[in-house]
């Protein structure tokens, strides 16, 4: 339920960011920290750590893929990924339980973004944010193979 509330929030942010280039903002230690250790995962290839980033019951809703709900149907979700991702914060905000990070996301340092995310983010009972759903998407349509063709890397 937190999770539909914070999600349904998320339309009215976007409408007050500009048409086209959204500056990155700071986030507060707490919830950079949530970004900056998926990075770290998602670099070494360490599924399991960026798993680990996620509320137990948590969801990973990726880009042209299934869903994946918990820990386990994340990490294996996850496995074989990797690459040099660095992740940014257009928008954020948090209460007392609930949060949320509304970023961008490339595979360089510098250039262009690839993608966008939402992580709708939740505290534990020691006071750690988690990730209760992280979606993403590409900025780029899917390829689409012709008829007859085969499919390429």
């Amino acid at each position: 339920m937190r999770v539909l509330l914070l999600l349904a929030c998320v339309p009215l942010l976007f409408s007050s960011l500009p048409a086209q280039d959204h500056p990155s903002v700071v986030l507060p230690p707490a919830l950079d920290r949530v970004l900056r250790e998926y990075e770290r995962g998602w670099r070494t290839g360490a599924a399991d750590s960026v798993a680990a980033l996620f509320a137990v019951d948590g969801f990973a809703l990726p880009s042209g893929r299934a869903a994946a709900r918990g820990r386990a149907a994340i990490a294996s979700t996850y496995a074989g990924s990797g690459g040099d991702l660095h992740l940014r914060a257009l928008s954020w905000g948090a209460s007392d339980s609930v949060g949320y990070v509304v970023g961008a996301y490339r595979y360089a340092p510098t250039g262009p973004d690839v993608g966008k995310f939402v992580l709708a983010l939740c505290r534990d009972s020691a006071g750690r944010w988690l990730i209760d759903a992280d979606i993403d998407n590409a900025n780029a349509p899917p390829r689409m193979e012709s008829p007859g063709s085969s499919p390429g890397p």
